[in-house]
């Protein structure tokens, strides 16, 4: 099982990293942020947005926040204005370092059922699952996203954990 310190870590880790890759992307035209570029979700705007829909989708599940109100298929146009996106990512971003500040080993321990959008069933595991889940999710498609970087011409810096600063 995980625990607070291993939560901790990786929402400082999230952070480090969504600025490391909306760094290099803020750099792009956003016709290139938009260019379809054979990625899950197709471009860099695309998949950024899934992401952080992602985020929202397992903090309304874990906390009080408000749930997106779009599924999977639409969360790729949850901000179009990539100022937008760039904004709400940062703000989500404390959400994330506040929430994990204030969990303790207890509630990772415990089972949470949630109903699942993707399956159309509710399920019931343990929060550490889904927790670990909610981190995985997010490095699985910023790795598109610094692929697709790369592509454009990006060169986005270290991504490797042990690396990340204090």
């Amino acid at each position: 099982m995980i625990d607070k310190a291993y939560v901790q870590r990786m929402a400082r880790y999230n952070r480090w990293q969504n600025e490391n890759l909306y760094g290099v992307a803020d750099h792009l035209s956003d016709a290139d942020r938009r260019r379809e570029r054979g990625a899950w979700f197709g471009s860099i705007h695309k998949t950024l947005n899934h992401i952080l829909w992602g985020d929202k989708s397992w903090m309304s599940r874990f906390t009080d926040l408000p749930r997106p109100t779009v599924g999977i298929p639409d969360s790729v146009g949850l901000y179009p204005d990539w100022e937008d996106l760039k904004a709400e990512r940062t703000a989500f971003d404390k959400t994330i370092l506040n929430w994990a500040d204030g969990i303790d080993d207890a509630w990772l321990a415990a089972d949470q059922t949630y109903y699942s959008g993707a399956t159309k069933r509710e399920w019931t595991r343990p929060r550490w699952v889904l927790v670990t889940h909610m981190f995985n999710h997010q490095t699985h498609h910023r790795g598109q996203v610094h692929s697709m970087l790369t592509q454009a011409g990006g060169r986005p810096s270290d991504t490797d954990l042990p690396f990340m600063p204090d």
